[in-house]
This record gives structure tokens, sequence and C-alpha cells, in this order.
């Protein structure tokens, strides 16, 4: 039961303050399972992130789930998830009722800037960080360069460029164990 309450505790902390979603979310995460927790390792939060970016819904209720699960099996994946997003459910309820009548007036406005701004350099943040720990040779850095040209330059869908690339770091793992 204490476990449970951790879970889903910790997930609800992560979902108070995360703003920008599941990029943004990866130093709040990693600080919370890996350096408080202990739950994962660096390497394994990446793969737990990764996982949830490849699976059909939202990243951070994806990952939430998946260290729930693997903490305290299923009930673990609901406590997690639902400290995920029992904040969500909440904070738009409020700013819904509220801030439709206060939209429109500048300091909103700002304030909002300002948060776009802040989630800005959070998501930069964990790209550098996630470039560091995934790109380690000369296949991951080739891997990165056509999977952004993809990504960003081409209509090929996320998940099939995903897909191949996990394809070809297998193939590439099968070879090297051959030699």
């Amino acid at each position: 039961m204490k476990k449970l309450r951790e879970l889903y505790s910790c997930f609800f902390g992560i979902g108070v303050i995360l703003f920008g979603g599941g990029l943004a979310m990866l130093p709040l995460l990693r600080r919370e399972v890996v350096e408080k927790h202990h739950w994962v390792t660096e390497e394994e939060v990446l793969d737990i992130y990764a996982i949830g970016q490849c699976t059909p819904g939202i990243i951070a209720v994806n990952t939430a789930t998946y260290i729930g699960h693997k903490e305290a099996g299923i009930v673990g994946s609901i406590c997690a998830t639902f400290g995920m997003i029992s904040p969500s459910i909440l904070i738009i309820c409020l700013v819904a009722s509220v801030l439709q009548n206060f939209i429109d007036l500048p300091v909103v406005q700002h304030a909002l800037a300002g948060i776009r701004v802040a989630v800005c350099a959070m998501m930069l943040e964990t790209v550098i960080s996630t470039m560091r720990k995934g790109i380690v040779d000369k296949l991951g850095i080739l891997l990165f360069l056509v999977s952004f040209v993809l990504a960003c330059f081409t209509p090929v869908p996320l998940a099939l460029i995903i897909v191949l690339a996990a394809g070809i770091g297998v193939i590439a793992k099968k070879r090297e164990e051959r030699k």
C-alpha cells in the first residue's frame, strides 16, 4: 500500500507542475524516479520514455503507467496513471471555469507567453540530455540526422520513423554480435 501511495503522489507531483507536454516532463521525471525514488536508472527512463512516445496516447501518461506497472503491477500502473492525470483534470476544470473570463486581458496573455518560453527551455534541455545519452556512435549520429530530416522536412509519419530506426538498431546490433 505504501508503494501505491508513493506512485500516486510522485506522479501527482509531476502532473501538478508539468507544462508543455511530454518533453518538458523528462527532467522532472528523471529527478523523481531516478534520483529520488531509484525506481529506474537513467538509461531505463530514456527507454521507458521512448516506449511512451511510440505507443498511442499521451507520453506522460504512458510513461507513468509503465513505471507504475514496473514497480507494482497493474494496480501500480493504475495508481501512477491516476496520479499523473488527476492534477490535469482538476486544473483544467478550474482554468476552464475561470480563464474564459480573463483570457483577453493583457496580463494573462503575457503570462501565457512567458510560460511558453519556459517550456521551450525545458524541452531544449531534454533534447540535449537525451542526445548525450542516446547518440553514442556513428550509427546513432546517422540515425539522428536521417530521423531529423524525415521528421522535419517530409510527411513521413513519426511512428514509421521510430519503427524504422528501431529496426535498423536491431539489425546493427545483430551484425555487431556476429563479429
